[in-house]
């Protein structure tokens, strides 16, 4: 199972991402289901499919449903482009397409499709420490630093929402390495946000930003350090 899936998630992979050009996606954009490169992107698929089933027809009725279903997926894209989100129809676009592989994949070698594993008390634990390291984790820093003002300073140069994004990643990395048990990543990790934080630290009028900036990290990576510690002491007790 484990090779077949190997073999239709690359050809997958080949067929949206290596070989399709800028030029293809946006003149599909701009003409849909009449853009000719809709149908040599289609064309694409197909041939990875055949080759990296070595040309095996035994496998016809999934190559047959893995093109005629990324035809219609792609097709329903294009039509949604301006209503959906840019972000969010790629990411439905991506799961529908391995969606279908995972169901062919069943055609030929049937497994148990039972979602029971989510509520497992491993995968439960994991599940409510992500929330903890994104969503509750943002609101208790943004809860204890909002008593400071900053509105001095100029952020018409920052990207929208940049810092809670950097947040939840490095909660993310911290979490992820102290769970592997590689501290010096979180070293690591600290060592960089102060290399690139350097220059607007270093041009600040006063010490209000690099105090702000220094507690907001701390406070991050002290977080995401407890939240780790605390999903290992609970795992070692299942």
């Amino acid at each position: 199972m484990l090779i077949l899936a190997l073999k239709l998630i690359l050809a997958h992979l080949i067929g949206d991402f290596i070989f399709q050009p800028t030029k293809w996606v946006k003149h599909k954009q701009k003409h849909k289901y009449k853009s000719k490169f809709l149908y040599w992107h289609i064309l694409v698929h197909f041939l990875a499919l055949i080759i990296v089933l070595q040309f095996n027809f035994n496998y016809w009725l999934g190559i047959l449903i893995i093109v005629a279903s990324h035809y219609s997926i792609d097709l329903l894209k294009l039509n949604l482009k301006k209503q959906v989100n840019s972000r969010l129809l790629f990411g439905l676009d991506q799961l529908a397409h391995f969606v279908i592989i995972a169901l062919v994949i069943c055609i030929y070698e049937p497994y148990d499709l039972s979602l029971n594993f989510l509520f497992e008390t491993k995968t439960l634990l994991f599940i409510t420490s992500f929330i903890c390291l994104t969503q509750v984790a943002s609101v208790i820093m943004k809860t204890i630093i909002s008593k400071w003002d900053l509105r001095d300073f100029d952020n018409e140069s920052s990207l929208k929402d940049a810092g809670a994004y950097i947040g939840i990643l490095e909660r993310l990395f911290v979490f992820m390495f102290i769970i592997t048990n590689h501290w010096e990543g979180v070293g690591f990790l600290i060592a960089a946000k102060s290399v690139f934080r350097f220059g607007d630290l270093s041009k600040a009028k006063d010490r209000k930003l690099t105090e702000y900036v220094l507690i907001g990290t701390l406070l991050s990576f002290g977080l995401a350090i407890l939240f780790a510690l605390g999903y290992e002491y609970l795992m070692d007790k299942f």
